[in-house]
Formats: C-alpha cells, structure tokens, sequence
C-alpha cells in the first residue's frame, strides 16, 4: 500500500490526531510536558499546550524568537518522542520546488529513451514521467511517510528566511497536505505529517500562513528555567559554576549588546567550562572564552576589561 494516493480521496487516518496515532501516549497536556522533560527539553505549560494542541488538531505550530531560544530543538525532541522520523527543510532565499519538493530525474529519462530505441519496435516505450524517475525532496517525504501509520515529523526551519513565492506555494501543503505535481497529479498524503515551522522574524510571515498554523512565541528564559536546562543537559557541570554561568548569562541579556546569548550559548559555554576544568567563574577565563557566547566583535570589545570584571564579581557574590 503507498504512503501517499494520487488523485483519490484522503484516507480516513488523515484527520486522527497524533495523540492517537502515537498510542495514546500524550493524551494530556502534562503528558506531553513530562514527555519533553524526558527528552531533556524543560518547556513552559504554554508551550507544552501549544505542542499538544497542534498534535490533537492535526496543525502545523509556529515558533517564532529570538536565535537560540530552542525552536529547532522542538522538532528534533518531538521526532524523538513520537519514535518517527525527522524530516528537516531549511529555509533560504532562493530556495524553489525543485530543492523542496521534487525533481525529475532527467538523466535517467534520457537512458530509458535511448534503451527503448535501441530495442526498437514492439517493445512499449517507457513512462518517464512514472514515479521511478521521480526525485522526492523533503516535502514530498514527508506526505509519503506513514505507511505504518505514524506520521513523519516535517521541520520547516527558519521559514522568514525564504521567498514570498515559496511561502505561497506552502499554503497548499500546510493546508491539505498535499502537492501538485503537473505530470502526475496531486499527490496527498496518508497520514498527515506532524508539522513544525520555526522563524526568527528576519522578515514578517504572511497572515496567509499564519492562519493554518498555531501560534507561540519563546522568550528567553528565566533564571530558574535556565538553570534547569542547564543541569539536564549538562549534568557533569558542578553546581556552583552551573549557578554562576546562568546568573552570568542572566546579567549579560541586560546589556547592549548586538547579539544577546541564547539558550545555545549558555549550553556550549557550561560544556566549554567544564572541558577546561572550571568549577567556578573568574574574569580572566570569561575573557578567554567570549568568543563562545557572543559572536560580534563590537560585543566582545565591550565586554572585555571592566565589564567583565563587574559581572563575574556580580554573580560570583
């Protein structure tokens, strides 16, 4: 049985919500958030809510922030919590269908031709628009998964990064999960992908789009949820330094600054600290180490010297 059908009516797994698909694991919003706690992922009620509902309402979510704040890692966490397969599309300008959906396979066309003429009469020439000639990009992968009824998890990151055209071009697919392709027909898929679209608003989303999806936007975050964050993911770091570079990290938001940490930075310095064989904070090792969460030389000028200083004697009270 295929994953996808052509020119036929949707299949009635597709309006089944993945709550049900996936076993009826997340049939609660706690459900779904000790889920993501699993995954070392510690997420807000609202996101936690926003994620369920999108799962129950078969809806591509939206996730829009500032760089860093852990939109992509939603994706990859779900992936993991639903025992599927993460299919990843990434935005840039230019980007156009043939690198997103498809792509005929123009070589191979050309050989089967030449090997029908070289058989020459009575053999049936071949159909090289058939579907073994036909190249699948991310999107088409991701409707023609679920053949075993667990839909793939489609990432489309950083969508503000694309063009008008191809952000139109999605409103199909978001819409009713399906594509046209002009020589075979409309492809729609079995089981419809759980969907998740990151942005770090570079430039506005139409509300064209918008519309299909649910919505949340992640804040940098709190002290206490940062510090939690950092103690799953970076266990072997000793609690004091684990306390300072989140206090650290806390303060340095406050600053001017062209780019501010994210959650990234603060993940990769406590790592970076830790191989060096830090237990606590002091300026000279902040001094040495900017370059690991600021990532603009005008930043990391403004940092050095007394600003530094202040801040490691500031958190290190």
């Amino acid at each position: 049985m295929p994953a996808a059908t052509i020119e036929e009516p949707v299949l009635p797994t597709y309006n089944l919500d993945m709550t049900e698909l996936a076993g009826g694991t997340f049939t609660s919003i706690d459900a779904v958030q000790a889920a993501l706690e699993e995954q070392c992922y510690v997420a807000d009620r609202s996101l936690a809510t926003a994620l369920f509902l999108s799962l129950r309402l078969r809806k591509p979510l939206l996730l829009e922030g500032e760089a860093g704040v852990g939109k992509t890692e939603v994706a990859k966490v779900l992936a993991s919590m639903l025992h599927t397969r993460l299919i990843r599309l990434q935005g840039y300008e230019g980007i156009d269908v043939s690198h997103a959906v498809y792509e005929w396979n123009y070589s191979g066309q050309i050989l089967a031709i030449r090997l029908a003429e070289v058989r020459g009469e009575g053999h049936e020439p071949p159909d090289i628009f058939g579907q073994e000639f036909l190249i699948k990009r991310p999107l088409l992968q991701a409707l023609e998964a679920g053949t075993d009824g667990k839909p793939a998890v489609l990432l489309l990151d950083e969508l503000d990064r694309v063009d008008d055209e191809f952000e139109a071009y999605l409103l199909e697919v978001l819409s009713d999960y399906q594509v046209s392709v002009p020589e075979i027909g409309t492809i729609r898929a079995a089981v419809a992908p759980a969907v998740v679209i990151t942005s770090n608003r570079t430039r506005e989303l139409h509300d064209a789009l918008k519309r299909r999806c649910l919505y949340h936007w992640i804040e940098y975050p709190s002290a206490e949820k940062e510090y939690a964050i950092v103690s799953l993911r970076v266990p072997e770091a000793p609690e004091r330094l684990r306390a300072q570079v989140v206090e650290f990290i806390q303060e340095l938001r406050s600053v001017d600054l062209y780019k501010v940490p994210g959650i990234a930075e603060t993940l990769d310095w406590t790592r970076a600290l830790v191989s060096l064989g830090q237990t606590a904070l002091d300026a000279a090792l902040v001094e040495d180490t900017l370059g690991v969460i600021v990532k603009n030389q005008e930043d990391v000028n403004r940092l050095r010297g007394p600003a530094v200083r202040e801040l490691v004697q500031r958190v290190a009270r």
